[in-house]
């Protein structure tokens, strides 16, 4: 069950209307590494992960969709005063043209969100390793987003939502030791 606060996990401030940030942070949102692909792959895969782990699945998988929420926010406020030309110039005109500024399950490029970003192998060791290859990607493209705006109020949440990435690759870390000493003392597989 979840209870639901009408509040952001960290606050979402912008300084200026960006349609071209708003474009670059629209791979967080539908990207393969970006956070709705997070969300589902770690819901996805708590039901073949042994109990001593289930929650940390199902903890990061949820806190992915309040990051979500951050990146949606951030798209929103980009983008709410722009005109059809200032987001034809940002690259968003055929988004413009089929959704208006509604935001739509895309990737940077325009490609639409697909089920082949999540990955489940069912080995829990194997599918701990993915995640944490995912949350060093998102990372990585939380790290260039930040370089790529000048507006400090974005970098602001950016940097947030970087550093919950590296902490949620190191919980994935400990989860793998774990369950390698489960394995060896073959608690499980």
């Amino acid at each position: 069950m979840w209870i639901y606060e009408k509040k952001l996990q960290y606050p979402v401030r912008v300084s200026k209307c960006d349609p071209r940030m708003a474009r670059y942070l629209i791979e967080q949102y539908g990207g393969a590494d970006g956070e709705l692909s997070a969300a589902l792959r770690y819901l996805n895969q708590r039901y073949t992960i042994p109990d001593r782990v289930v929650g940390l699945l199902n903890d990061i998988g949820t806190e992915e969709f309040a990051h979500l929420e951050m990146i949606a926010t951030m798209v929103y406020k980009l983008t709410k005063d722009a005109t059809p030309e200032q987001l034809e110039a940002a690259g968003l005109g055929p988004h413009f043209v089929n959704h208006d500024k509604a935001l739509f399950y895309q990737d940077a490029s325009g490609n639409p969100w697909t089920a082949t970003y999540i990955q489940a192998k069912g080995d829990p060791i194997a599918d701990l390793y993915e995640d944490i290859a995912a949350e060093e990607k998102a990372r990585a493209t939380y790290q260039w987003l930040i370089d790529y705006t000048d507006d400090v109020d974005i970098q602001d949440a950016l940097k947030f939502l970087r550093e919950r990435e590296v902490v949620h690759s190191q919980r994935f870390r400990e989860a793998v030791e774990i369950l390698k000493a489960d394995r060896e003392q073959k608690k499980i597989f």
